[in-house]
């Protein structure tokens, strides 16, 4: 991977720390100063709320993950990415019981890179839509 190009660092983030659950690529590709803009809340706007979203909400609820990259564009140290992060429903996914349900959350986001690093990141996503319809599914078979 050529660190100096932005694209390959967030291909590795993806894939190396999304779909891999490396902790130690996390810390090698996240800056001390780290900010998510898409964070609800300053106190969680840090890299080790990102961490946690990955290691205790998505990879116990979502077996077999994997995310795949659709689209990347790069603006100077700006990279966007639209990709999906899918696999099976086998435990806890924010209040809903596991369903055995095959799901995918789509997502768009931008990266600010410096130094090979993530330095700041915005995105929009529709994990909140998954999890309504599993809560609805779930009702229903009840």
């Amino acid at each position: 991977m050529n660190s100096n190009d932005p694209k390959a660092v967030v291909e590795r983030f993806n894939y190396e720390v999304i779909r891999g659950g490396s902790r130690e690529c996390f810390e090698a590709l996240m800056a001390p100063d780290f900010v998510n803009w898409s964070a609800p809340n300053e106190a969680t706007r840090g890299a080790e709320a990102m961490w946690a979203t990955f290691a205790s909400v998505l990879r116990p609820a979502i077996a077999g993950m994997e995310v795949h990259i659709h689209e990347q564009l790069c603006d100077g140290d700006k990279v966007t990415t639209r990709k999906s992060i899918s696999g099976k429903h086998v435990g806890p996914l924010l209040g809903v019981e596991a369903t055995g349900e095959n799901i995918s959350i789509d997502v768009i986001d931008i990266v600010r890179i410096q130094d090979g690093r993530y330095v700041e990141h915005w995105g929009v996503n529709t994990l909140a839509a998954v999890v309504a319809r599993l809560h609805r599914q779930s009702v229903r078979a009840k």
